[in-house]
């Protein structure tokens, strides 16, 4: 099975230099930025079955996943 990647330069490669930009000049954005990819590295360890989860958890880390990606990009787009 081929997991997809999902890192934000990866996800918004339109939005590549304006998501350095905020991670350098916002904190809040900053701090989203590094949730997100640390809830992304969790989701895909378990896809990968390096670490063993329930589905729930599963699906309760997607769902957070894209939460979260929904208000980066609405920061990005502001």
């Amino acid at each position: 099975m081929t997991i997809e990647h999902h890192d934000l330069h990866h996800e918004f490669p339109d939005m590549s230099e304006k998501i350095r930009e905020m991670k350098m000049t916002d904190r809040h954005f900053a701090r989203l930025f590094e949730e997100y990819h640390d809830v992304d590295r969790e989701v895909r360890k378990i896809e990968e079955d390096v670490t063993p989860a329930a589905d729930e958890t599963l699906d309760a880390l997607r769902m957070k996943r894209v939460h979260l990606k929904d208000d980066l990009y609405s920061m990005l787009k502001a």
